[in-house]
């Protein structure tokens, strides 16, 4: 009910309105947009992380063991550690492969044969770039000297690299 005197709002006052309300949404749905691509960046960055200390994890591991050390081919792929357990006498050997994945990138899987029997494969580490991930020095490694396990993993537009430094135990 209108009474005498009394004023509704005038059409440029509800533009007016309307534009401030609009730019308000505007302005909270970009801060939004802008915390959810973050969070998405910061995600990948982690398991970029986490993939490369896993892969040098379990190649430090399996290096440190390792009585004999061979990086073939033009990277150092495969990796190939043998070793000859103490107490046991039992010969193992790994094979360490840059393989294909379904994220069109690499995945560093692992392959164990104890005793030249069948061998166990396990996915080590996943998203591995392969034109930045390499052993050095090829071939042989020489008694006294180090392998050096440079490795990236690249998620989304996210990427991680270390580089792990690791001697082997004498050989026997």
């Amino acid at each position: 009910m209108i009474h005498k005197g009394e004023r509704g709002f005038t059409l440029i006052e509800l533009l007016i309105a309307i534009v401030i309300a609009g730019l308000i949404t505007a302005g909270i749905t970009f801060a939004i947009m802008q915390l959810l691509t973050i969070n998405t960046r910061a995600s990948n960055h982690m398991v970029a992380v986490r993939q490369v200390q896993q892969a040098g994890k379990e190649v430090s591991k399996d290096v440190l063991q390792a009585q004999s050390v061979n990086a073939t081919g033009t990277r150092g792929f495969p990796l190939v550690l043998t070793w000859t357990e103490w107490g046991t006498n039992n010969t193992h050997a790994v094979n360490y492969t840059l393989e294909n994945a379904p994220s069109g990138l690499k995945e560093l899987q692992r392959r164990e044969s104890i005793d030249g029997g069948n061998p166990t494969v396990t996915t080590v580490a996943e998203y591995i770039a392969s034109n930045q991930t390499s052993c050095a020095p090829l071939g042989v490694l020489q008694a006294g000297s180090a392998l050096n396990f440079t490795v990236t993993a690249t998620v989304g537009d996210q990427g991680e690299t270390r580089l792990y430094e690791v001697k082997p135990r004498p050989g026997s």
